[in-house]
């Protein structure tokens, strides 16, 4: 474990003892946790995103090579 020492104003200062205590916690483990909490969360969101963005795109075929109309494009079934 690593000591770091912040500075608050008072009125956090109470607002954060008050929470801790009512979560029957430290102020240092009430903090430490939401920490944790925070960067399971930014991990979590890095995994999925790069997960997403390595899923090829789908190539919609239309006939005869042209290009869809608006229209068209936006008229399909998973799209309503």
């Amino acid at each position: 474990m690593k000591n770091v020492t912040i500075t608050l104003p008072e009125d956090v200062a109470r607002w954060l003892r008050v929470k801790a205590a009512e979560d029957d916690r430290s102020v240092s483990r009430w903090i430490a946790e939401l920490l944790e909490r925070m960067r399971r969360r930014e991990d979590e969101y890095e995994v999925a995103m790069r997960r997403a963005l390595a899923i090829e795109p789908c190539r919609i075929e239309w006939p005869e090579g042209r290009k869809p109309t608006r229209e068209e494009l936006y008229d399909r079934p998973g799209l309503r």
